[in-house]
């Protein structure tokens, strides 16, 4: 069974202090705002059952989420 990807845990910071970094980061804030989205389409197509998406468009869904999330890793790596 499908479940969406715990960014928090991936990128090794608690939830408060990213939220903290977001409130003062504009672009960080909208790329987690992506990544939440990407995840919840990943999440969706992985559990669809009538409307399933071919394995392709799985796969771009994935690579998109990816994407966003290397974005945000680079974002936090930036010097505030």
């Amino acid at each position: 069974m499908p479940v969406p990807h715990d960014l928090y845990q991936d990128l090794k910071f608690s939830k408060e202090d990213i939220q903290q970094k977001r409130t003062k980061d504009p672009l960080l804030d909208s790329l987690i705002n992506k990544y939440v989205q990407a995840d919840a389409e990943v999440v969706k197509a992985e559990t669809a059952k009538s409307d399933a998406p071919s394995d392709d468009a799985l796969k771009k869904l994935k690579e998109r989420r990816l994407q966003v999330k290397d974005k945000i890793v680079q974002q936090l790596q930036t010097p505030s």
